[in-house]
């Protein structure tokens, strides 16, 4: 069985990149987008892609972003993984082989249409909203479907049995105030995550 993808996002030290990593984290996201707590200056962006280890992957996270943005982000820390809402893909031209994990929302999906893999969220990232759960199950059938919105340790585990994603993310969820990581709740939501994609899924146990 694949392990379970664990993304930690919206990181803005290299003290939480070292938990996130020391934890057996599988990515790690880098937020750029104004309006967000989270979000990181080139400059930074560039320092902190380099207290990433090996194995682990850098994600760049990005709402409605501009091609100018895009390319800079690009060229300045050559991402792993480009993360965006399905709708601004059409708009924006990446070079090949760039690796897109594409952002769909609660509502209506076609699953005829949906990519490799997904970030399945609630309406509004980064708020600590729940996704609906029920659909995500549904559509982790049919894609790699990585599970966001509203996760935090006490209700990650129940989300891994409930849904069986490929993966799962977080950000607000481990925060000790907005936009402001929390490395003891970085450490819980990582080993509650692991410990439940070893035990049997809902279904499974009734």
């Amino acid at each position: 069985m694949t392990p379970l993808w664990v993304k930690i996002c919206g990181l803005r030290t290299a003290a939480a990149i070292e938990v996130a990593a020391a934890e057996g984290a599988s990515a790690v996201g880098f937020v750029f987008h104004d309006a967000s707590p989270r979000n990181l200056a080139l400059t930074a962006a560039r320092e902190l892609q380099r207290a990433v280890p090996a194995g682990v992957e850098r994600v760049a996270v990005f709402l409605h972003p501009t091609q100018a943005l895009v390319d800079a982000v690009l060229a300045a820390i050559e991402p792993d993984w480009l993360q965006t809402d399905a709708g601004d893909l059409p708009g924006l031209r990446l070079p090949e082989g760039q690796r897109v994990l594409a952002v769909l929302r609660d509502g209506a999906v076609d699953a005829a249409t949906l990519p490799g893999r997904i970030l399945f969220e609630s309406a509004r990232s980064g708020a600590g909203e729940r996704a609906d759960w029920a659909a995500a199950r549904a559509l982790a059938h049919a894609t790699q479907l990585v599970l966001a919105g509203g996760l935090h340790p006490a209700n990650v585990a129940e989300a891994v049995r409930a849904v069986r994603p490929f993966g799962v993310d977080v950000s607000s969820g481990v925060e000790r105030e907005r936009g402001v990581k929390d490395s003891a709740l970085i450490r819980e939501f990582i080993r509650a995550a692991r410990e439940a994609e070893r035990a049997p899924s809902v279904e499974e146990s009734r």
